[in-house]
This record gives C-alpha cells, sequence and structure tokens, in this order.
C-alpha cells in the first residue's frame, strides 16, 4: 500500500501531486503555504478529518478555510479593493511629474494635494513616496551655489566652450586663486528640493547665498606647486589685494613659470576689478597672462575640491576650534602640508 503524501507547509507542489520529493530543487520553484495544501487536498477529494492529520492544522482551520474555497472560490480572507490605488498607469504618473515639475519645492503633503483635487480616486502619502522613488525623483536639499542670472549662465557656457578643447599642457600653466571666509550664511537645511540626479545644478534646485563680512586666506596653487597662503584680517579691498599680488603672486609666477607663459586665474570679487588692480595687471603681462572667468563661478575652480579636503581635516581634529585665529592657523598647517597627489 502506499504511503499517504504529507502536505505541510514548505512542500513544493510537484511533491504534493507525485508523491516523490526530489533531493534538489531550482531556485524558482514555488511552495505552498499550509493553506495552499488544505486547498489542494481538497480539490484531491481528502476528507477534513485526514487533511488535519496531513498539514498539522487545527481543524477549525481546515473547515474555515475549506468553507470559503467552497462558497467563494477564494480562500483570502482579506477584503478586496480596500487599499487605495496605486499610480501604477503611466497617465497617474505622468500627471505626478508634472506637478513636481511645476514647483520643485513643494512638501509632499501639497503635492498629495493637489494630485488627488483633481483625481477621482484619493491616493496615500506612501503610494506617492514609492512612486516618486521609482521614477528617480527623490527628495534632497538644494545644492549651495551663488545666484546665477542668465547674463552669468550664458557667460558660463561660453567659458566652457573657449576652453573645452584645451590639453592638459594648456592647463599646467593655470595658476588658481580663491580667498575662502570662515563666517558665510548657510542654507537651511530644513528646506528640501526633488529633483532627478542630473538636475541638482538647475536654477529650480539651488539655494543661492551670499558671503559674509569676516577675515579668511587668500591662496593659489598650480600643477607644479603649492603657493603662498595669506591670512586677509579683514573684509579685502582693492589696496589689500593689490599688495599680495604684488608680493606675493608676481614671486610665486616667476618661479613657477620662468618663461612667462603661465596664466592666472581669480575670481569677479569686486576688489579684484578696481582700475588699480587691473592696471597692475597690464603692466605684467610679460610675466604672466590673466585668465577670463565667468562670474559667480567657484564650481569650476578646482581650489573648491582642495578647500572641500581641507575642511574636512579640519572637522576630523578631536577638538573644535575655540575662535577664527585657531581656525586659520590650523587651516595654514593643513595647506602647507597637504600631499602632491591633491594638486
Amino acid at each position: 500500500m502506499q504511503n499517504p503524501v504529507v502536505c505541510v507547509a514548505g512542500t513544493p507542489l510537484k511533491t504534493l501531486i507525485t508523491g516523490r520529493r526530489e533531493e534538489s530543487h531550482t531556485p524558482d520553484q514555488r511552495f505552498l503555504s499550509s493553506e495552499h495544501c488544505i486547498l489542494c487536498y481538497g480539490k484531491l477529494g481528502t476528507s477534513i478529518t485526514e487533511t488535519v492529520r496531513l498539514v498539522y492544522c487545527s481543524r477549525s482551520a481546515v473547515v474555515s478555510i475549506h468553507a470559503k474555497w467552497i462558497n467563494d472560490g477564494n480562500s483570502s480572507s482579506r477584503r478586496q479593493g480596500v487599499c487605495r490605488p496605486r499610480i501604477t498607469k503611466e497617465k497617474g504618473r505622468q500627471r505626478l511629474s508634472r506637478l513636481v515639475k511645476q514647483n520643485q519645492r513643494q512638501t509632499m503633503a501639497q503635492l498629495i494635494a493637489q494630485y488627488n483635487a483633481g483625481s477621482s480616486a484619493s491616493v496615500s502619502e506612501h503610494t506617492v513616496k514609492r512612486t516618486l522613488l521609482d521614477m528617480g525623483l527623490c527628495s534632497r536639499r538644494p545644492s549651495r551655489m551663488p545666484l546665477l542670472t542668465k547674463h552669468h549662465r550664458q557667460l558660463r557656457l561660453q567659458w566652457g566652450r573657449e576652453h573645452r578643447d584645451w590639453t592638459m599642457d594648456e592647463w599646467k600653466r593655470v595658476a588658481w586663486s580663491d580667498e575662502s571666509r570662515f563666517l558665510i550664511h548657510h542654507v537651511d537645511g530644513r528646506v528640501r528640493v526633488r529633483h532627478l540626479p542630473d538636475e541638482q545644478l538647475l536654477p529650480s534646485c539651488t539655494a543661492g547665498h551670499t558671503q559674509a563680512g569676516g577675515g579668511g586666506l587668500w591662496w593659489t596653487f598650480s600643477w607644479a606647486a603649492l603657493g603662498p597662503a595669506v591670512v586677509v584680517e579683514q573684509t579685502m579691498k582693492a589696496a589689500d589685494y593689490l599688495n599680495i599680488i604684488a608680493d606675493q603672486l608676481s614671486p610665486y609666477m616667476a618661479f613657477v613659470f620662468p618663461t612667462g607663459n603661465g596664466i592666472f586665474q581669480q575670481d569677479k570679487a569686486p576688489c579684484y576689478k578696481v582700475r588699480i588692480v587691473l592696471e597692475w595687471f597690464e603692466k605684467h603681462t610679460d610675466e604672466f597672462h590673466l585668465m577670463s572667468w565667468p562670474p559667480n563661478s567657484p564650481d569650476l575652480n578646482p581650489m573648491e575640491h582642495i578647500w572641500d579636503v581641507m575642511e574636512r581635516q579640519l572637522r576630523a581634529q578631536t577638538s573644535p576650534c575655540p575662535n577664527i585665529s585657531t581656525l586659520r592657523d590650523r587651516s595654514l598647517d593643513i595647506w602647507y602640508n597637504l600631499s602632491p597627489v591633491m594638486y
């Protein structure tokens, strides 16, 4: 006499039907729950008592599942259609994307309210969040960068086109400079913006900031060597900058580019554009040339990367800086000990 087929949770369907248990199974085989086993035995004509013995369930559970199958054709006890609809249709996803693009700074509550206002069926916050993530529209903090007007963006594009074909040897001739201030207005971290990964620098996804007063450091570097770092005690004026480029920059450029083929980069700070400063550069064109630079474009300056590395090292120190003077001293120490691979 053939032994009865024992069906318990985890029994493969093929084993239930054939009565043969295989030693190994492929990863995509589906295993049956106790509920499915009860239904299978019912379809095979097995009695309630025998089913209870085979699946190791209570008699009331077997009777309940069997009765639901007989009456409804489905053993599931979950009410159908009670969940809010998912935004699975392409039209719903497109409409949600349009609402985000109209105002990328709106909150989740505002976005849901707008979507449900023009829809016959409301959607839940969980559904909207899941759909937005699936579409790549994650909520992120706005990228912190200076405000750019349309004219600024045109000048940046023009600068990029003029320099896109530069060779590595040409870039090696550039000496980069920057003035880093320690007192700045930070973007409020509570403001968030939802955008695709390649949209972080769009005007609608950035938060403009302005630099505040206070001292800092002015420094320069090139492919060949680090340049001088000068402490600026207060807001730099044209006379202060003129002293720096005459006393610090000129000797550095003569040392690094003795043939006079060097190119010096500076941004569009007001004190850099004063007439006496521009006249000084014109008188020293035989020593080096001044690079054209688009306004409000610190992100194009590799000095930003070096300053980011230095800032990480400053924050990694165990004791915080008690004042600006200590912060400057530590910054100078990190600057003059930077690894050559950084520049």
